[in-house]
């Protein structure tokens, strides 16, 4: 009997392995690097921080768009906002033997050892939105936070005469969009005398949280006029809280231009948002990609302009 059981269960096993094979890590579709490898194609991996949030949802299909204009195999894998679980799936891109790596880390930090097993192994790798602490990359494309944070704070205070009660929603601690959108903004209003910073708290990058943190500071301060969040998603659940707790004429202002946040400027329930392209930074990444996969050249930062979306 042993004997006759063990190479059905080989065979079931191998099954079983195949069928998993088409999945990339978290359960979403991977692509075959070899496969591609066989037809001509160059492989690219897309580790993305999060597909749950409408902003990397037009990078994925921004990068998917231009893929398929290129001729170029996209393996898109999503870490849900888990650094543990970004770190596997790139370790699988790295398996599949993709030629690039166009990364959007969920801590900038932690991406770090990864990324250099990546390079180390001839892979190259492109950070995208946020950027790679501790290792280097072939080139990072981005808006620049920084600029978009003196932009929020300068339409901020504008809105409210140059001084002001304001509360600060911040994104992931060690993103570095979180970090730059602050420092940015920062460097604005710490300048002035008449502005007074009644909260600073992450939300990261979450509505949900959004909206739990901005009730939990109205609670302490019925006095806020001014919000600044480092993403749209931050700024909207914000906005509940605030209607909620029925505060009047509560300047908010996002990021990133999400198709929510321009509908909500439109209807006059979100003050402003900074307008990024993340299609745009999806579109660059797959052309960034192609042109290291041929050999060619390319510059170490690729900036993506910046708007202002406003009433």
């Amino acid at each position: 009997m042993k004997r006759i059981l063990t190479p059905l269960v080989a065979g079931i096993l191998a099954l079983g392995i195949a069928a998993c094979s088409k999945q990339g890590p978290g359960g979403a579709p991977a692509g075959d690097a070899s496969a591609a490898a066989a037809d001509g194609k160059i492989a690219v991996g897309l580790a993305v921080s999060t597909l749950n949030n409408p902003f990397f949802v037009e990078l994925r299909d921004g990068a998917a768009a231009e893929a398929k204009k290129q001729g170029v195999n996209l393996i898109t894998v999503d870490a849900q906002d888990d650094p543990a679980k970004q770190q596997a799936s790139v370790e699988d891109l790295i398996q599949k033997k993709v030629s690039v790596i166009l990364i959007n880390p969920t801590d900038s930090s932690a991406v770090a050892n990864v990324v250099k097993e990546a390079t180390s192994k001839g892979i190259k790798v492109v950070s995208l939105d946020r950027s790679v602490n501790g290792a280097e990359v072939s080139a990072h494309i981005a808006s620049d936070n920084i600029a978009g944070g003196v932009m929020a704070g300068k339409y901020l205070l504008d809105k409210l005469g140059g001084k002001g009660r304001i509360v600060e929603l911040e994104g992931i601690a060690g993103s570095s969009a979180a970090r730059e959108r602050g420092e940015g903004f920062h460097q604005v209003v710490d300048k002035k005398e008449g502005v007074k910073l009644l909260a600073k708290q992450p939300a990261d990058f979450d509505r949900a949280k959004g909206l739990s943190v901005m009730e939990n500071i109205i609670q302490g301060n019925k006095d806020i006029q001014g919000v600044f969040a480092h993403n749209d998603e931050m700024a909207l659940g914000a906005v509940k809280a605030i209607q909620a707790a029925g505060l009047k004429n509560v300047v908010v202002v996002g990021f990133d231009a999400t198709p929510d946040a321009v509908a909500a400027v439109k209807s006059g329930t979100l003050s402003a948002t900074v307008q990024q392209q993340p299609a745009l930074i999806g579109q660059y990444g797959v052309q960034t990609a192609k042109k290291l996969a041929d050999g060619q050249k390319v510059d170490k930062f690729i900036p993506v302009p910046l708007n202002l979306i406003k009433q």
